[in-house]
């Protein structure tokens, strides 16, 4: 329901931003103003602005994958767009109540030169995100746990989440981030939750994925949790229209995820070679249950022996304290991108209680990855694309 209030605000944004560039264009040639032009120009223009739309409505082909495709670019050249164009309107609108009105500042060299800067800030962002996006990077950390680990005294963990496979993450991208974690020498490996981007039929090679996963050099081996983009669901500029309702998991996809390797833990816990607890927790917005609940934390852990480790997968971090309380020593998490895209960053760490990286809460350590893939724009801007190599050393 919010998309269609925020609908009208997008095709005005667009038709503005058209207005804007054109106004530019004629005062960079006079050619630029010709209808021969201007035309196909607007055409092609308004084609790629409906993408996300028409992305929706058709169905399932290659084709509608290819407009999908193009439409995750887009609504990151128009974020962008949008924000340089502002950021100068009001500067603007500021030089007019100045001394600076009489200058060349308001003559056609100056339209010319302000349109290039601002069509030039937009590009040069637009390229930087989705270069950063492409660009798997390592974060190290360091956690202590005050327990004892049977035959160990460091075990090295391997986060990921948020791959978001799918229109725009494939096969080439998972190759990449499983050459990341072996270098690792990883002895599990946790995968946090939005395997999927909302869709099964969008992978770009399914078998070639799965061959990538198995891939993984782990001693322990793979366990994960699913998240809210782990279900088949129809998306429209990042919004769902099951309104209110549950959708359960997808059964392609449980199959899929079990054929590359990794173990879902579906509220339940697991013993690992007797030595330490893995929790995994249903996603809290879509569980993938019938009636949309999911186990509280403190049913999860009452049943096992807490004088070992305890780690808690969840997708979102969120209820921090509960699952300190409950006797967790970390909980793994992913879900917010830190961001992905200034300013949505601002927003974000407004929002969570450890948008990214490591906090302590009690006697338990929050660790939040950014992710590996993205959701919506092809891009990130003021965070990065990682994988999480997490050194915990128990000292019980």
């Amino acid at each position: 329901m919010i998309f269609l209030f925020l609908l009208p605000l997008y095709l005005a944004a667009v038709i503005y931003m058209l207005v804007r560039f054109f106004h530019w264009l004629k005062h960079c040639n006079h050619r630029f103003n010709w209808k021969r032009f201007k035309i196909p120009f607007t055409v092609v223009y308004i084609s790629v602005s409906l993408s996300p739309l028409l992305a929706f409505f058709l169905p399932k082909s290659a084709f509608a994958v290819i407009v999908r495709r193009i439409s995750t670019y887009w609504m990151g050249v128009l974020m962008y767009s949008a924000i340089a164009v502002g950021i100068f309107e009001i500067l603007r609108i500021i030089a007019k109540h100045t001394k600076l009105k009489n200058t060349k500042l308001f003559s056609r060299g100056g339209t010319v030169t302000i349109g290039s800067v601002v069509t030039a800030c937009a590009v040069l962002v637009c390229v930087y995100g989705g270069i950063n996006a492409r660009n798997i990077r390592v974060t190290d950390y360091s956690v202590s746990v005050n327990k004892k680990c049977e035959g160990l005294d460091e075990l090295n963990v391997v986060l990921i989440a948020d791959l978001h496979l799918g229109y725009s993450i494939g096969v080439r991208q998972v190759e990449k981030m499983v050459d990341k974690i072996n270098e690792q020498k990883p002895d599990i490996v946790i995968v946090a939750g939005d395997i999927f981007d909302n869709s099964y039929d969008s992978l770009d090679d399914p078998q070639g994925i799965k061959n990538e996963f198995r891939r993984i050099e782990s001693k322990y081996g793979v366990y994960g949790t699913m998240g809210n983009h782990d279900i088949e669901e129809k998306i429209l500029m990042g919004f769902t229209f099951s309104w209110g309702e549950s959708p359960a998991l997808s059964e392609q996809m449980k199959d899929f995820v079990s054929d590359c390797g990794i173990k879902i833990l579906y509220d339940e816990s697991v013993l690992i070679d007797n030595k330490f607890y893995l929790v995994g927790r249903r996603d809290r917005d879509k569980p993938g249950t019938e009636d949309g609940s999911r186990a509280e934390i403190g049913e999860l852990t009452k049943d096992i022996d807490k004088s070992k480790p305890v780690f808690v997968i969840a997708h979102e971090p969120d209820e921090l304290q509960e699952t300190a309380d409950a006797g967790a020593d970390i909980d793994f998490s992913g879900h917010t991108h830190d961001g992905q895209l200034f300013p949505l960053t601002v927003i974000v760490r407004a929002i969570w209680e450890n948008p990214c990286g490591v906090l302590g809460k009690d006697d338990m350590t929050s660790v939040v990855t950014s992710g590996v893939g993205v959701y919506g724009p092809f891009m990130r801007v003021g965070t990065k694309a990682e994988i999480c190599n997490i050194k915990v050393t128990f000292n019980g």
